[in-house]
């Protein structure tokens, strides 16, 4: 696994929705380090991806209350225990639970395993509401998937908080878990 700088110089065989969030990141003037690794879906296996990215990468939980009308993308550190009855109470919102795949591909275009912050640019009808744990705002990078999980990505906190976040129209409810 290597760490390279920005976007893939050759796309073929990489998904539309992988090479938008490249066009976005770059229309934002965004610099970001890039790796590309086989698909990962536990968090075991982000464990030599993040020591390679030397970013904190966290979990992307993607949730939904009991009506399944409400959405819910959490960022959370890797290592911290996610608790629904903690968050419930800091959203109003009784009865979480995950979101069903379907719903996350309807309103993220992004499959189980490839959750990240950046599938909100997918949500132009603003369904879903981003909720950060406030220890993830701790590091200086910030590691996510540009909505594949076969890529990483290692973006400095600042550009997350204050370009990117904005740019995706979605403001965030900071919580304590």
């Amino acid at each position: 696994m290597k760490l390279v700088s920005g976007r893939p110089e050759n796309t073929e065989g990489r998904l539309d929705k992988e090479i938008r969030v490249y066009d976005f990141l770059d229309s934002l003037g965004i610099t970001y380090e890039r790796i590309d690794h086989e698909a990962a879906m536990t968090m075991e296996a982000c464990e030599e991806i993040d020591r390679t990215l030397d970013a904190a990468i966290c979990k992307n939980l993607f949730l939904c209350n009991r009506q399944e009308t409400d959405f819910y993308l959490l960022l959370i550190p890797g290592d911290k225990p996610f608790k629904t009855k903690y968050l419930s109470a800091q959203i109003g919102s009784s009865r979480l639970s995950f979101a069903k795949p379907e719903y996350m591909e309807k309103y993220l275009d992004i499959t189980p395993g490839s959750v990240s912050v950046l599938g909100l640019m997918n949500d132009h009808e603003n369904k879903v509401q981003l909720l950060i744990d406030e220890d993830v705002l701790t590091d200086e990078y910030f590691g996510c998937h540009p909505c594949i999980n076969t890529s990483s990505l290692k973006i400095r906190m600042e550009d997350l908080t204050g370009k990117i976040i904005p740019a995706l129209g979605h403001e965030p409810k900071m919580v304590k878990l």
